[in-house]
């Protein structure tokens, strides 16, 4: 091996070896984020979230800034039920700079499985959720019957946002 070949080598090697404590504190934050959930525990679920942080749910309506996301879950962790979704399945890949983070998860929930996925940053108090992104998986040969499930509402959503007709 040359010289060029085992710097080169070693250079990756220590990076790969730089980028596994970020992604075990990347998991770790997104292991006790949804723990804080199933605990209710308000003030530690909020407090793994950027304070810029934005949440999608499930629903066409749900895209929430951090303060209307907390006012929408309020009332849940309030009464001592909030959700519990464990992970089954994660990936976590880290930028370049080391500082920002993207990832998806496979959830089991009460919905059944679902997917999480998003974006984490460094900060001053360590890993923080910036944007998560939660949907709800679909059987390709399920999709027909969503799809007509789903068809009223969606079109109403559609046309209050755009004016337009859906498409068939």
């Amino acid at each position: 091996m040359t010289k060029a070949a085992a710097l080169v080598a070693l250079f990756l090697s220590l990076t790969l070896h730089a980028q596994t404590p970020e992604k075990t504190a990347i998991d770790q934050l997104l292991t006790q984020w949804h723990q804080a959930a199933a605990d209710a525990d308000f003030q530690g679920y909020f407090g793994l979230m950027a304070p810029n942080s934005v949440f999608i749910g499930t629903d066409a309506s749900e895209n929430w800034d951090k303060d209307a996301f907390m006012s929408f879950s309020k009332p849940y962790f309030d009464q001592g039920r909030a959700w519990s979704f464990r992970a089954v399945q994660r990936n976590i890949y880290l930028s370049e700079s080391g500082q920002v983070a993207w990832f998806d998860e496979l959830l089991d929930t009460w919905m059944q499985l679902c997917r999480g996925s998003g974006v984490a940053v460094k900060t001053e108090d360590g890993w923080r959720i910036a944007h998560y992104v939660l949907s709800m998986t679909m059987p390709n040969e399920e999709v027909d019957g969503a799809v007509a499930l789903k068809r009223e509402k969606d079109s109403l959503t559609l046309r209050s946002l755009t004016g337009l007709q859906p498409k068939n």
